[in-house]
């Protein structure tokens, strides 16, 4: 979904972001470009930005990028 319109940032993106190291707002925003016109989007953005960043999602993607035996 559609999370920074103006940006045109998806949940998967901010998703990728996190897997790959961003940990603040501060990061995604520079990497993304997110909350940097209207901001409307900070919220959910934080949102997603700290499931992905929780250990039991990190835990799930590890599970399922993992190949099956």
């Amino acid at each position: 979904m559609y999370v920074c319109l103006c940006q045109g940032v998806t949940d998967r993106s901010i998703r990728e972001a996190a897997e790959n190291g961003v940990t603040s707002m501060r990061e995604l925003g520079e990497e993304l470009g997110v909350a940097r016109q209207c901001g409307r989007c900070a919220s959910t953005a934080r949102q997603i930005l700290r499931e992905s960043r929780s250990p039991e999602y990190t835990a799930m993607a590890d599970l399922l990028a993992s190949p099956a035996a």
